[in-house]
């Protein structure tokens, strides 16, 4: 008996010393990287067989190095903030109060999409919008110093100050062609808000962040007082901090998430169960097969798109002024990794970092071009 004691715990330890190992390698790789990179901060989260295995900070929430990233540090996710707002949307697509395919124009009411010649006979919906194919203007947000005067969401819209963008406006034929669009997002977020009659942030926290347990995430924009303290500062690819910490975004559905990298990857999981048929409180699995079904150029509803049945992986990025963030999920295969940094960092750390991901972790089927077609960065 004490033999084959001895010998399960030498496996024990064998099994512990080897993910020790593991875990070192990928984190000395991490620090080694910031630390050339003069990133200051970086939020981690792995998934493993549906399940969350690893979540680690580095470094500081700024360049005084007096408070250190913790897993419930605030990044802004940038253009990922899509991919939740989106899975609002279809909520209510579910709920038969928003439809794919109708004129959204029939669904707004304190805006309308501006009538044109390339509107006569394609219209504006929301399954273009979602997939960037509706023929909308307008890439992505710089945001707004602290300090500024925010304008209205359809001051945004109409590109009236104080917007620092032009009208969004249909300037190809919907249907068209594939064209990333911050300001069809704007769009949906209007659509949002008319059809509930709710604040944006209000109506994500009670159809998409609760229900899922995003217990650490926020569209609220400015973010609120008791809050900052929890937030990184943000850092230009010049190594200069972001004025204010950060900038504020009232375009919330394109650019408007506070977030931890915890959260993004129960958000991947959610999804992955929900393809795989298990409950979702938000969205159907037809639903959310629909969202993982390409539209146009590899862009589902919401989410990209990689590879096809067994190697299909879904993945979003996002670059807000001083943050850059990545998530990435398989859909069948259970795995995945969320990366946040609060820098703009124009080099190749988040893809090198995701491959050493996908070594040790052994995804083989890892496609390492999906990373870095990098389609929410604002050129």
């Amino acid at each position: 008996m004490a033999g084959k004691t001895i010998y399960w715990l030498a496996i024990y330890m064998a099994g512990t010393l080897f993910m020790t190992a593991h875990a070192d390698e990928l984190d000395n790789f991490i620090t080694h990287r910031m630390q050339e990179r003069d990133i200051a901060g970086l939020s981690l989260a792995i998934i493993q067989n549906g399940k969350i295995v690893k979540v680690e900070s580095y470094g500081f929430t700024d360049k005084n190095h007096k408070t250190p990233v913790l897993p419930t540090t605030l990044f802004q996710a940038g253009s990922i903030s899509k991919s939740l707002a989106a899975f609002g949307a279809l909520h209510l697509v579910e709920a038969g109060r928003l439809s794919l395919d109708a004129d959204v124009n029939t669904e707004l009411r304190s805006w309308k999409v501006p009538e044109n010649d390339f509107t006569k006979d394609k219209k504006v919906t929301l399954r273009g919008i979602l997939s960037h194919s509706a023929g909308l203007t307008i890439h992505g947000f710089p945001g707004y110093a602290i300090t500024d005067p925010l304008p209205a969401l359809t001051n945004v819209l109409d590109g009236v100050k104080p917007a620092n963008t032009s009208a969004v406006q249909v300037n190809i034929i919907p249907g068209s062609e594939w064209r990333y669009s911050g300001g069809g997002y704007t769009v949906m977020q209007q659509m949002v808000i008319d059809v509930t009659g709710k604040p944006f942030p209000e109506f994500m926290q009670e159809t998409v962040l609760k229900p899922l347990g995003l217990t650490n995430s926020t569209y609220e924009q400015p973010l609120p007082q008791n809050l900052r303290a929890l937030a990184a500062t943000g850092y230009y690819a010049n190594g200069k901090a972001v004025d204010g910490r950060w900038h504020v975004y009232p375009e919330m559905a394109a650019a408007g998430l506070w977030t931890t990298a915890s959260d993004l990857a129960r958000f991947a999981i959610h999804i992955q169960q929900s393809f795989a048929g298990d409950s979702n409180p938000v969205l159907s699995t037809a639903m959310t097969r629909t969202m993982l079904t390409s539209q146009k150029n590899n862009d589902g509803l919401g989410l990209f798109l990689s590879g096809h049945e067994k190697t299909l992986r879904f993945w979003h990025d996002g670059r807000n002024a001083g943050f850059d963030a990545f998530m990435m999920a398989s859909a069948t295969a259970g795995n995945g990794a969320v990366i946040l940094i609060n820098a703009n960092d124009n080099s190749s750390t988040i893809k090198d970092i995701l491959k050493v991901i996908a070594q040790e972790y052994h995804w083989y089927i890892y496609d390492q071009s999906i990373a870095f077609d990098s389609r929410a960065h604002t050129p």
